[in-house]
């Protein structure tokens, strides 16, 4: 039962350290829009993904790093409307 608990605190400390690993109340906007960042960040930080997309896309690596960096405003589009209480 003490093993149980320990995990328990540690996935909250986790959770509440970092927001990426969402929690119980986490949506499934804020869970996807999560998720895009962190793929737009990864790919702005990875110099040679950074280097194949400008490649495919025939742009500037400067465009590229650009239009990211604006996806990652609002990567899923608007959030949803919440339901009031």
């Amino acid at each position: 039962m003490g093993e149980r608990y320990n995990i328990h605190s540690q996935l909250e400390h986790l959770q509440s350290k970092y927001i990426g690993t969402g929690h119980a109340d986490t949506t499934k906007y804020e869970w996807l829009t999560n998720q895009h960042r962190d793929s737009f960040a990864s790919y702005i930080g990875h110099h040679d993904l950074l280097n194949f997309f400008a490649i495919s896309e025939n742009e500037a690596k400067a465009r590229i790093k650009f239009n990211l960096m604006e996806k990652m405003f609002q990567p899923c589009g608007p959030p949803p409307e919440k339901p009031e209480d």
